[in-house]
């Protein structure tokens, strides 16, 4: 069972994020970094599944710059067996890095594709089932189980109100939801063990944006709350006040 898990390097969301100085970017000055939290779902994945099988490998591969490095070596260190780094910058857009992962993934041999269902810092949603039309195989998305008979793959996705099962023949791509499985920490063994783990570097060049970002901004400042009254009594000043200023009533 040969499976490429796709990953990507984004910004801790327990962090502290502000517009960058030229208003249409992120100033990553002072932010942690960290492996995507779906990402690191499916590659827990990959891994029980090459367990399962017996024999196999499991590659992490990312779109990104030298700083990827760090991410593709966490994942590593969860056991993941080597690595690819696509020396390029991903586009706003998806496609343009869905074009980069598939022209990679189908240099090289594998039987399952995987990624987390989307990534925290852009949400889009995108680039998995891009990747899966763009190789022409099978794909699911939001994938909450996920079950092997030979070749042969059935797979549970959340749809809203229910769930929905698809089985399909490998090769295919599955993006992970939360709820698949739980993910490993890596040991300090496995730490060790991932500096001496390949990493691959191949030069793909920056993927191509159809989109541009005009201009990136904060939220606007919540105003502050207001007491209306106590119990019973300050009902109809409520139910006034939703209609007649709020205007969701």
């Amino acid at each position: 069972m040969n499976i490429i898990v796709c990953i990507k390097r984004v910004p801790d969301s327990e962090g502290r994020i502000s517009v960058g100085s030229d208003g249409t970017s992120v100033d990553t000055q002072g932010v942690k970094f960290v492996v995507n939290p779906y990402d690191e779902i499916a590659i827990e994945e990959a891994l029980k599944l090459k367990e399962a099988a017996g024999t196999g490998s499991v590659t992490a591969m990312t779109l990104g710059g030298e700083e990827s490095k760090e991410t593709l070596r966490t994942a590593l260190a969860m056991g993941v067996d080597q690595a690819v780094l696509l020396k390029g910058q991903p586009s706003v857009d998806g496609l343009g890095t869905a074009e980069k992962l598939a022209e990679a993934i189908s240099a090289r041999e594998y039987d399952l594709v995987l990624f987390g269902k989307q990534a925290i810092d852009d949400d889009n949603l995108q680039v998995p089932a891009m990747v899966a039309e763009l190789l022409g195989l099978p794909g699911a998305t939001v994938v909450v189980s996920l079950s092997l008979d030979g070749r042969k793959v059935t797979a549970e996705r959340e749809v809203e109100g229910g769930h929905e099962v698809f089985e399909f023949e490998l090769p295919a791509v599955i993006a992970a939801q939360k709820g698949l499985n739980e993910p490993r920490y890596a040991s300090l063994k496995g730490i060790m063990a991932a500096k001496k783990k390949p990493l691959e570097e191949v030069d793909v060049g920056d993927a191509e944006s159809r989109l541009e970002v005009l201009q990136v901004m904060n939220p606007p400042e919540r105003s502050a709350g207001e007491i209306v009254g106590e119990g019973a009594d300050a009902v109809p000043e409520l139910v006034r006040k939703l209609r007649e200023e709020a205007k969701v009533l």
